[in-house]
């Protein structure tokens, strides 16, 4: 609908592998932030909407939302985008999946850290520039300071 799309992942390095641990996905004016959290005895959803801890979640951006919580430790999000479009956000206690269901209708022209659409090469912000090394792709796409805040809480890499 151009309304535009950007996602943010906040990353926790854990001794030599790190894990998503949490998302803000921001569609026209609306901002969505969700975060798991390592405590399985934990029943409450932890999610802002605008900002706004918990807040009301049947639409976010104009879009439906569906959530399901088969368990504590569990949970999910899903935003129909359309029929044949969605962004389903997953959680395993702290961790954090995101999967983008849709054709390149939906997300063909789309730019960042996971690559080209079409061929999944990596390019620099630049769109040009080919970047293979993964630590060199990671720092090139880091948030900038002139980019919009999306996340509820500032924090540094």
């Amino acid at each position: 609908e151009g309304l535009g799309l950007d996602i943010h992942i906040r990353t926790k390095v854990v001794r030599f592998w790190s894990y998503i641990k949490s998302v803000a996905i921001r569609i026209g004016i609306d901002i969505l932030e969700i975060e798991g959290t390592p405590d399985s005895d934990d029943p409450e959803a932890h999610y802002w909407v605008n900002y706004e801890y918990q807040g009301e979640l049947d639409t976010f951006a104009g879009f439906p939302v569906t959530q399901k919580a088969p368990s504590n430790y569990k949970r999910s999000y899903t935003i129909d985008l359309s029929p044949d479009a969605s962004i389903v956000v997953q959680l395993f206690k702290e961790f954090i999946s995101v999967k983008f269901n849709g054709d390149e209708s939906i997300y063909g022209n789309t730019v960042g850290l996971l690559g080209d659409y079409q061929n999944g090469q990596t390019f620099a912000r630049d769109g040009v520039t080919v970047l293979n090394d993964f630590v060199e792709l990671g720092n090139e796409w880091q948030v900038l300071p002139s980019e919009p805040k999306l996340f509820h809480e500032i924090m540094h890499p």
